[in-house]
């Protein structure tokens, strides 16, 4: 509609700039982009000045994603309005946009001559300020940039134009990264920083970081307890101020007899001095009843913990930590925070008086017992929540895990009363809000999940998943429960119920990086390919929109005088762009493309030409990739020792890095395939060389050797299998890919095709050895592929013996087998592609010369052979897939005798409704699978010679 609208002004006034603009806007969003471009193109050569052109353009341009097409506009119309102070901006922002900021000083000291203002003066700063750090030379920034910025901040210093906190905040941040500390600290104690209000204490927080730098422990002391004086509530200052303590009992510095302590004031230097400082926080708190602040109790723990570390003898002049705590427990224990406030010092406690702390604990606890039932069970939300620290508690101090399983079952069953009891404190809740005890719930799924762990038994996953839907139906935005259904299903190898579930968790922004791996590790291995693809696109237009609005964050940063947020945006562009997960689904997502398109839709060349690969072009950042997965996203109070560390985590990065490496290689390897399918040169040609055909198939063999070489190292590695289920990595594709020899059989498709095409190069006549090669390497693919076959047999849920019994590896292995025969099939194209022409010239030979007893090279007939063999092993696959189904619709969830633990009241409905989920799934993943591999069939029928 409203590119007619734009054409009827069109009509009337031919070269109304602004109505073509806005047409091709119109194109530009209907899909039209080459039309959109060229209608944009015509009008940008007018270099127009009206605003409404302008602004038009520039919209076009950003949607194009070519920003720095918007420059040469606001350059244009600079040249022509020299004056205007409108378009010097906008040629400002249009240079930030892209990053030119050398031109963006030049413009910004054009728009201050123009119009004298001091925010168009600092704009020119911060862009010596973004030169230098951009800089890939540290001196030059050192000894070029900052200074040059930091003399045009004194000129406005000493002429006393300085008016805004933001211009004060970026001379300290020059100053910072030239190192001038006391100079930056002299700043704020200054005038100058009289302007730094923006903040709260902003310039005491400025000064206490100075302090540390300079190594100032006195005034870091003094003034740490100044603040703390007027917020006694304040924990940094606490950690700043027992630091800055220490450092100065190590130095052993003593105050001067006459004159100030420091600048700051009076300074504490002697651990009984601290003691007395915190008692007296302490008791300041006492008098207040129940609105006391948490600060001061927990700086006393924290004081303890510190002379405990350092061996002194003072800490029992503080009291016994385990008596501090239950105090601390009584005052607070009603509230949500009291258990991280503690978790910290947990280790102040003695490990043979870890259940004598719980159950003292416990006996503080009000509880009544009820008439119904012989639990002991809590009156009000504040009961409740005391409760619920104690378990909360029990399982961190490590008594869950010296439970046996009829114990743990036990208070599976226990827990889970809890939890229905406590539903009546959230009558009230809106939908939108969590039920008081679903944490409850959370530990009962936890004790499920080591009886799993310890037993390998399948069936306190399914009770796990009953118990979650249900408690997930009473707290419908629970984060915490849909994480963990997530994490059970996929490991279960049901990927259907996940769709909805992560849709549901209503993922913002940067989420799609940090949780989005839950989504797409699991999507295409499990069967659901379209979902895969879906999820790919879904998670790549967040990072492809993550560089066009970073441009903007640091406009608006420029506009408000929002200095030092500007190298924060840039950082936090080159922490997305450099992500793990990022990589990774640029890579699944093409070879999920091809996978589902290349050949059955359009051609592999095509397919890959479309994507814009290259081979040659390996454009992962590698040195700078960064995991930014968050894996301690889902609660957790197991004991500190069974916390994912910073060990299991690089060794999961370095894993993905290597898988990741492994899919790089694949889609390049393909891409090489295509390359040297669409270039098929006639034998012995001299040309090869030239129009470098010859370097295409060098870039496969090496791609092919780097391939095996990782496959090799990888294989003689020995797998550490760390089950991570609450917190942590879930595996990668890499062990099912080593142990399922698809990783052989793709390797193999690969090397057959250097032999097909140095028969290509060389001739049937000359090539009895390459000849014998094909045919074997025909024989051993098919061979190859009827063993990743057998790695796929048996059914994939089962029930035994009243238990539901899944096989997700099965599940694993026919998505590899899918992978490489796409892969082998456009391997046998490109064979078919080079043996055609050379069976046809044969025979026209024999026809001119008439020969009777002529015999056809056997590579001719071995590839009709193997072809034959592909389809009927592609049938055979089909078949099974098809049984599979018939035999997973015939399954009787109805007949299953639960195990009595499994709905705790009784209640079936929701194991019924899991175990139907999962049975649904696997039916989708059959019937996609063998979708694909019907069109593959269809394929390879048109493959004859």
């Amino acid at each position: 509609m409203a590119i007619q609208q734009a054409d009827k002004l069109l009509k009337k006034h031919k070269d109304l700039h602004c109505a073509k603009v806005l047409k091709a806007i119109g194109l530009q969003r209907t899909g039209k982009q080459e039309e959109a471009f060229s209608l944009a193109q015509e009008v940008a050569a007018f270099e127009p000045t009206d605003d409404n052109s302008l602004q038009a353009l520039t919209i076009l341009y950003r949607e194009m994603h070519r920003p720095e097409l918007v420059t040469k506009l606001y350059e244009a119309a600079v040249r022509k309005v020299p004056n205007s102070e409108e378009y010097h901006s906008h040629l400002f922002m249009a240079y930030a946009r892209v990053g030119e900021y050398k031109k963006m000083q030049q413009a910004g000291m054009a728009l201050y001559k123009i119009v004298p203002k001091n925010p168009y003066y600092f704009w020119s700063v911060m862009s010596l300020v973004m030169q230098s750090i951009s800089a890939q030379d540290d001196k030059l920034s050192k000894t070029m940039f900052l200074p040059l910025a930091e003399r045009m901040v004194e000129k406005m210093v000493k002429e006393d134009k300085i008016e805004a906190e933001a211009e004060v905040q970026l001379y300290l941040m020059i100053l910072e990264r030239l190192g001038k500390d006391l100079e930056a600290l002299e700043i704020i104690r200054g005038k100058l920083g009289e302007k730094l209000t923006s903040e709260l204490q902003s310039r005491e927080m400025k000064c206490m970081v100075l302090y540390k730098k300079l190594i100032k422990w006195p005034e870091c002391n003094a003034l740490s307890q100044k603040l703390l004086l007027n917020n006694p509530d304040d924990w940094q200052f606490y950690l700043s101020y027992f630091d800055s303590l220490f450092h100065l009992i190590d130095t052993a510095w003593t105050p001067p007899k006459e004159a100030e302590h420091s600048l700051e004031g009076p300074v504490t230097c002697f651990v009984q001095e601290a003691i007395n400082f915190v008692e007296e926080r302490i008791l300041n708190e006492e008098p207040k009843g129940s609105r006391r602040l948490r600060g001061p109790y927990l700086a006393k723990l924290e004081l303890i913990r510190r002379l405990r570390e350092r061996g002194t003898n003072d800490e029992h002049k503080l009291g016994i930590p385990e008596e501090l705590m239950f105090q601390y427990f009584e005052r607070f224990g009603d509230k949500p925070c009291c258990y991280s406030d503690l978790r910290i010092f947990v280790d102040l406690l003695s490990p043979d008086r870890h259940t004598q702390f719980i159950n003292k604990l416990m006996e503080v606890v009000p509880l009544s017992v009820s008439t119904n039932t012989d639990l002991a069970l809590p009156g009000d939300v504040k009961a409740m929540q005391r409760h619920m620290l104690v378990v909360q508690f029990a399982r961190l101090l490590g008594l869950h895990e010296t439970l046996n399983r009829t114990q743990k079952l036990s208070l599976v069953k226990e827990l889970m009363q809890r939890y229905k009891h406590a539903l009546e404190f959230g009558k009230s809740c809106l939908k939108t809000e969590l039920q008081f005890s679903d944490n409850y719930c959370l530990f009962a799924v936890h004790l499920l999940l080591d009886i799993w762990r310890q037993s390998g038994e399948e069936m306190p996953l399914w009770q796990s998943l009953a118990l979650l839907e249900e408690t997930l139906s009473n707290s419908p935005s629970s984060a915490q429960f849909k994480l963990l259904l997530i994490r059970i299903y996929c490991l279960l190898g049901a990927f259907e119920p996940v769709v909805d579930l992560y849709t549901s968790l209503d993922a913002k922004h940067v989420q799609h990086d940090t949780i989005g791996y839950l989504l797409t590790r699991y999507a295409e291995p499990l069967g659901h390919l379209a979902a895969a693809s879906q999820a790919c696109n879904f998670t790549l237009r967040f990072f492809h929109s993550n560089q066009k609005d970073t441009s903007e964050y640091i406009i608006q940063a420029y506009k408000y005088g929002a200095f030092e947020k500007i190298p924060e945006f840039i950082a936090f562009r080159n922490r997305l762009n450099n992500s793990l997960h990022f990589a990774q689904v640029r890579v699944e997502r093409m070879l999920l493309d091809l996978f589902l398109e290349a050949n059955i839709t359009q051609s592999l060349e095509e397919s890959i030409k479309s994507m814009g690969l290259c081979p040659d072009e390996d454009d992962i950042p590698w040195e700078n990739l960064r995991d930014n997965r968050d894996l301690t996203v889902l609660f957790c109070w197991d004991p500190k020792d069974s916390e994912l560390s910073e060990g299991q985590r690089k060794i999961s990065m370095k894993e993905e890095r290597t898988w990741l490496k492994i899919r790089s290689l694949t889609l390049r390897l393909v891409c090489a395939l295509a390359t040297i399918s669409h270039a098929v040169e006639p034998k012995n040609s001299k040309k090869t060389t030239e129009n470098g055909v010859s370097s295409k198939i060098d870039t496969l063999r090496s791609l092919i050797q780097q391939l095996e070489c990782i496959v090799q190292t990888e294989k003689k590695k020995d797998k550490q299998v760390v089950q991570f289920l609450v917190q942590g990595p879930p595996p990668t594709r890499m062990m099912t890919y080593l142990e399922s020899s698809s990783c052989w059989c793709q390797i193999n498709a690969f090397y057959l095709v250097v032999d097909v095409y140095e028969l290509d190069v060389s001739g049937l006549e000359e090539t009895p050895d390459i000849q014998t090669r094909i045919a074997n390497g025909f024989k051993s693919l098919l061979g190859q592929l009827q063993e990743l076959f057998n790695k796929c047999k048996g059914n994939l849920l089962e029930t035994k013996e009243a238990n539901c019994i899944t096989k997700p590896e099965l599940l694993e292995n026919f998505v590899f087998l899918v992978e490489t025969v796409s892969i082998i099939l456009w391997v046998s194209y490109y064979c078919g592609n080079v043996l055609r022409p050379l069976k046809s010239s044969i025979q026209k030979k024999k026809k001119k010369k008439k020969e009777i007893n002529f015999a056809m090279p056997f590579v001719f007939s071995s590839f009709q052979d193997y072809i034959s063999g592909l389809q009927k092993f592609l049938s055979e696959v089909i078949n099974h897939i098809k049984e599979l189904e018939s035999a997973l619709t015939a399954l009787k969830f109805e007949e299953l005798t639960v195990d009595d633990h499994s709905s705790l009241e009784g209640d079936q409905k929701f194991s019924r409704m899991v175990q139907g989920k999962v049975q649904s799934s696997y039916l989708r993943s059959l019937q996609e699978m063998g979708e694909l591999l019907r069109k593959r069939l269809d394929t390879v029928k048109s493959l004859k010679i």
